[in-house]
């Protein structure tokens, strides 16, 4: 959860909206995305913030005309995103918005006041801020719901994994990949998919030479990952996609592979770092909870004030847990069994619910706090580490091939949205 939120919060500051720029006379429209638009302003305001961050890393930048090409590229992206969440229905309250500015600024080890104070000594707009963490929250909704649905993991695939899992020795290994992708259009002419091909192949020569890699993703790549470098941080062989992992297998730190062609382009990779990874032992809790869905009788407010209601009987002795569970939860799986869950795993909870497992000493009754599903009240009841093996790797194997095909689905996703759009650019 913490990478999940360091992440977040990096990619809000990439993708702050229009602050005092949006004020100005000369701000003008960009790119026009379906119905919709990409701002001068914005454009300005994301250039500046890589350029930011990159002097405070001390990276090499290319030129402002290519910076601003891969800006607007950002942008559409964002705009084609957000507008499928609107169609979608797909909101983020400010509920739960501030519980995730509230993990973002636990992850500094400060507060939200601190995180605010911090932003704006930087410069940087709090309510700007805050809107673009919430776009940020919305467009990974918008990416879950449409993406989850076009991966299947079978049984047989699983069964694959846990064997070639077994085979394996106890210390992996884990790589950190530098990636960038030269892409192609849908549809693409043999002369067009070539004339990539040439292009990756020039630029793994000048690679080859010495040329910055990051510096390379951020001129050439049409990646996700492009304005920060190409990074995709650190994966197993398991966890990449399957044109990545054959290709990385037995690779030393810096050496480049590539190019490799799919269905969206050609990608080139650099071994950026190798190492071991350790076993962990799988940690299981014991919880039950207490669920109230808001509707169209019953607002976000008043399911609230609800449960805390429950809370307090139920610590007054007035009334049991199960009671609660049984007569108010709107959990039908649990609800029966007193709000019990059972034992298993907190990654298997939706990302706030974990948090709070995780987080809650045994035997106290949590206060009211909001997920996708509705408010909630829960109690941890036990904790112990579990050596179950077999099921582990089992969900292990799940994961790390539902996140490899998630990836590569994503990708495909991204790419059929732009060639579906209608996108016009009208400031070079």
């Amino acid at each position: 959860m913490g990478k999940i939120v360091k992440v977040l919060a990096a990619t809000a500051l990439l993708s702050l909206s229009v602050t005092a720029w949006s004020q100005q006379v000369l701000d003008r429209i960009a790119v026009v995305v379906n119905e919709g638009v990409v701002l001068e302003s914005e454009v300005e305001q994301l250039v500046q913030q890589v350029k930011r961050n990159s002097a405070q890393s001390d990276t090499a930048l290319p030129s402002d005309k290519v910076l601003r090409i891969q800006a607007m590229d950002r942008l559409v992206l964002s705009e084609l995103q957000m507008q499928m969440a609107e169609r979608m229905g797909i909101t983020i309250s400010d509920a739960q918005l501030q519980q995730t500015l509230v993990s973002i600024a636990q992850d500094q080890g400060i507060t939200v006041d601190e995180l605010r104070a911090q932003n704006e000594a930087s410069g940087v707009n709090w309510e700007n801020f805050r809107e673009s963490v919430r776009k940020e929250m919305i467009i990974g909704e918008v990416q879950r719901a449409a993406v989850r649905r076009r991966v299947a993991v079978s049984p047989q695939e699983i069964q694959n994994l846990v064997n070639a899992m077994n085979q394996a020795t106890e210390q992996e290994v884990e790589y950190r990949l530098g990636h960038i992708l030269l892409g192609f259009r849908d549809g693409a002419s043999a002369d067009e998919v070539q004339a990539t091909r040439a292009r990756a192949e020039q630029l793994i020569e000048r690679l080859a030479e010495g040329a910055d890699f990051s510096q390379a993703a951020i001129t050439s790549s049409s990646g996700p990952r492009a304005l920060e470098g190409g990074d995709l941080g650190w994966m197993n062989i398991n966890a990449m996609p399957t044109l990545f992992a054959d290709a990385v297998r037995n690779k030393s730190k810096g050496e480049l592979v590539g190019p490799l062609r799919s269905g969206v382009g050609f990608h080139i990779l650099q071994v950026s770092d190798v190492r071991g990874i350790e076993q962990v032992e799988i940690d299981e809790v014991k919880a039950r909870h207490i669920l109230i869905k808001p509707s169209i009788i019953l607002s976000e407010r008043r399911a609230q004030e609800k449960l805390a209601e429950l809370r307090a009987e139920i610590m007054a002795g007035e009334l049991s847990f199960e009671d609660a569970a049984r007569e108010h939860s709107a959990d039908p799986g649990s609800a029966a069994n007193g709000g019990d869950l059972g034992w298993s795993e907190p990654s298997a909870y939706a990302e706030e619910f974990k948090r709070k497992v995780e987080r809650s000493p045994i035997g106290e009754i949590t206060e009211p706090f909001q997920t996708q599903f509705g408010w909630h009240i829960l109690e941890v009841l036990e904790r112990r580490k579990l050596d179950a093996t077999k099921r582990s790797k089992e969900n292990r194997a799940y994961q790390l091939l539902f996140s490899r095909k998630y990836q590569e689905e994503l990708e495909n996703w991204q790419q059929e949205m732009r060639d579906q759009a209608y996108i016009e650019t009208l400031i070079e």
